[in-house]
């Protein structure tokens, strides 16, 4: 009666470092406002998905068995709101002369995963692939949770520095309408792929 600590890591850190629709958003919130002014958004990211794995951990599923209609309007709404962050990234261009106000921050970032498709799918896939039956409650939630925690805090920071890294490249350039059309096109097929061809069935 325990959790496959190991082999979920493994899976976590798959999931949590490969493209999807909170990491392309990173990576485009990182080209757009830079490393530094982006950090209290990447937090928002990373304690966001602590807002589905406890709920999730003590029961959740069961209110999603009677009631499929709420996770599948939840599925849409969530990649309408990624597509929304998507197309500002699209129109944005990297001088970064713009005022601090203008930064997404903490609030922007904690409803990310809440609202991704990606992360729904990740986090019922740990639950029902790594915790044995009988496994108590608490202890597979608090698990599953910092395992996940520890993926983001070390891969959330490397995609946003990423697009950071890309924005010294190009900015100013006509390339750079290009990155951000780019950036705003992979969030969208992310989300499309998870909906449609990557197993978010919530």
């Amino acid at each position: 009666m325990t959790v496959a600590t190991t082999s979920f890591l493994i899976f976590a850190a798959s999931q949590v470092g490969t493209p999807g629709p909170a990491n392309m958003v990173l990576l485009g919130t990182g080209a757009r406002y830079g490393f530094r002014a982006a950090l209290p958004f990447v937090g928002g990211v990373i304690l966001g998905k602590q807002l589905i794995i406890w709920p999730v951990g003590f029961g959740l599923m069961q209110v999603a068995d009677q009631a499929p209609l709420v996770f599948e309007a939840l599925k849409y709404a969530s990649a309408a709101y990624i597509c929304w962050l998507a197309w500002k990234i699209a129109n944005l261009r990297l001088s970064r002369g713009h005022a601090e106000g203008d930064v997404p921050g903490f609030w922007a970032g904690l409803i990310v995963h809440p609202l991704n498709p990606k992360a729904w799918a990740m986090i019922i896939a740990g639950f029902t692939g790594f915790v044995a039956a009988g496994t108590p409650s608490f202890e597979a939630t608090l698990t599953i949770a910092l395992c996940l925690l520890i993926c983001q805090i070390v891969l959330h920071p490397i995609w946003t520095f990423a697009g950071d890294r890309i924005a010294h490249v190009v900015e100013g350039r006509p390339a750079e309408k290009y990155l951000m059309w780019t950036l705003a096109s992979l969030t969208v097929a992310s989300v499309l792929f998870v909906l449609f061809g990557g197993g978010a069935h919530l």
